[in-house]
């Protein structure tokens, strides 16, 4: 039975990065096998796992649905694309990587979702941890992308608007009837200590931050050279908030 972390929250929250380090303390630990699911039309888990993503489920549907490829004698529409979905998953010796990406033209996510969320269900078996980065926002909830989930863990930076996101992500959560074991705070590249203003905000919104990703140049840095965040050293500032945050969420699940 697999464990599955997802990671939501407003954009330019460090949503990726954190879903990066989150792989990379499993890995070192050897929890393993990982499957890193980038769920955000705007692929760029990839990219933070140094990993270059040629192909996803977004365009091999496209493909399908515009060339309409004849489908091998025998198999139903569903084996087949079942069978080219296995195609795209990029396979590394420490974990697995699928990507959904966005498919061409104007279309909407809602059918690449669906197939990403049924390939997901099947594949999770096969792995002990899935890992899954989302969109900036809500509507990867509202659309199902997110459910089934041991822990949600809702991720603002270090602003007033991000945590007013968490409160509506929690909010959603509830009013849809997500399936959704337990949810985690993160404020992420925080500057120091936080503000008085965030803090305000937090206790008039009824939040209390589960763990604070203390902002990181090494990280910036890693980024402008297109380096994988998996080579951070360990005594990287975020690299050791993420190992504490995650020493917790796996305590709750030996429970």
């Amino acid at each position: 039975m697999s464990f599955t972390i997802a990671v939501a929250g407003k954009g330019g929250s460090g949503k990726t990065s954190i879903s990066s380090l989150i792989i990379r303390y499993l890995v070192k630990n050897n929890m393993r096998p990982v499957l890193a699911v980038d769920a955000d039309p705007n692929a760029n888990l990839g990219e933070g796992l140094g990993l270059q993503v040629q192909e996803t489920v977004g365009l091999m549907l496209a493909r399908f649905q515009k060339e309409k490829i004849d489908i091998p004698i025998g198999m139903t529409r569903e084996a087949y694309l079942e069978y080219r979905l296995n195609t795209i998953l990029l396979e590394t010796r420490d974990f697995d990587l699928l990507t959904m990406g966005r498919g061409e033209g104007q279309d909407c996510y809602c059918y690449p979702n669906t197939i990403l969320r049924r390939f997901i269900d099947r594949l999770s078996d096969n792995y002990a941890f899935v890992v899954m980065d989302n969109e900036a926002g809500m509507e990867h909830l509202s659309r199902g992308t997110t459910q089934d989930i041991d822990e949600l863990l809702i991720v603002s930076n270090h602003s007033v608007k991000g945590i007013r996101t968490i409160a509506r992500i929690r909010t959603l959560v509830e009013e849809l009837k997500l399936r959704v074991k337990k949810q985690s705070i993160v404020i992420n590249m925080a500057p120091g200590q936080l503000d008085p203003l965030i803090k305000s905000e937090l206790e008039a919104l009824n939040l209390t931050p589960d763990a604070v990703i203390p902002q990181d140049d090494r990280i910036y840095q890693a980024d402008l050279q297109q380096n994988s965040l998996l080579s951070l050293p360990d005594d990287s500032a975020a690299v050791k908030a993420v190992e504490h945050l995650m020493t917790e969420v796996l305590r709750v699940k030996m429970k």
